[in-house]
């Protein structure tokens, strides 16, 4: 006999609307645009107000995965011994403020910008010296200094346990000064891959692969060296204002642009693209290569941006 269900009972009407839910949530049936749900876009962490000071530099610890963050505490080039290394957790936390302090008797920091890491140490450029660390401790492990040497800048690691780093050849003004070079450090003993006022203010440093490149901050324009010195353009001059630069693991590199507020991610052929925009001056980037972020001082704002990056 049939019933309609306006003549069944309360508990007949429920599971006969049970089995019906049932048959619509079958293999053949499509979830509406509303029901469908997506893991939730990674987001921005911006570390900020926490006690930061000129940051300059921001590289991630893959062996203690945590972020080491360079504190210049004010001009560039001045000797005043206040700089300091931060330390934060991926998530942005403040480990430790000053975690090497230039204001402990037995540390001297002047106004620390690039970083590397590279065996058991820390190397850290200031100034006219690039100072090591234990990168366990953060206890002084030696320094390598420059004669002549006025604004050293980044660091990257090198094959054979060496290190590269830059120097910018600018005064407190910002005005060249000729000692722009850069430097291979190799068993304490710094000896320069290419020196003179043409390589425009050499910034940012890192490995691609074999090659050596090198971002520029007055020129603003980015070029590979030999192991002669020679140079081969990736682009031209330009007023972007580079600053730092890290390679990514598709053959891309990311560079930091005072001049246009961005990070660029820049193919092999040179063609650029703005990947993080709105970024007033950013100074030496990093790359947390697990959580695909960079990394990102805010010169001016005491300021620490960790982005996701494609």
């Amino acid at each position: 006999m049939y019933r309609s269900l306006r003549d069944a009972r309360p508990a007949e009407i429920a599971l006969t609307l049970l089995f019906l839910a049932a048959c619509a949530g079958g293999e053949n049936s499509e979830a509406t645009p509303e029901q469908k749900t997506t893991a939730p876009e990674p987001s921005a962490i911006v570390v900020t107000g926490v006690g930061l000071a000129t940051p300059e530099s921001v590289i991630h610890d893959a062996t203690a995965d945590v972020y080491l963050v360079s504190n210049v505490n004010g001009a560039p080039v001045d000797p005043d011994d206040n700089g300091f290394i931060s330390r934060l957790s991926p998530s942005g936390e403040v480990l430790e403020l000053k975690w090497i302090d230039g204001a402990d008797d037995d540390v001297t920091l002047n106004a620390p910008k690039g970083m590397a890491i590279q065996g058991g140490l820390l190397y850290v450029a200031d100034i006219d010296c690039v100072r090591m660390f234990d990168r366990g401790t953060g206890a002084p492990a030696g320094e390598a200094c420059v004669d002549g040497a006025t604004f050293l800048n980044d660091v990257t690691p090198a094959p054979g346990g060496d290190v590269l780093f830059t120097d910018s050849g600018l005064d407190a003004s910002f005005a060249p000064t000729g000692a722009d070079a850069v430097y291979r450090l190799h068993e304490g003993t710094a000896t320069p891959i290419a020196a003179g006022a043409d390589l425009g203010a050499p910034n940012g440093v890192t490995m691609a692969g074999d090659d050596i490149v090198v971002v520029s901050f007055m020129s603003g324009e980015i070029y590979r060296l030999g192991a002669d010195g020679g140079r081969t353009a990736v682009t031209g001059p330009s007023q972007l204002q580079l600053d730092g630069v890290v390679a990514l693991p598709d053959g891309r590199l990311l560079a930091a642009s005072w001049g246009s507020s961005c990070v660029y991610a820049v193919s092999r052929d040179g063609s650029m693209e703005c990947v993080v925009e709105g970024v007033d001056a950013p100074a030496d980037i990093g790359y947390d290569a697990n959580r695909k972020r960079v990394l990102i001082p805010l010169f001016n704002a005491d300021e620490v941006r960790i982005e996701p990056i494609g």
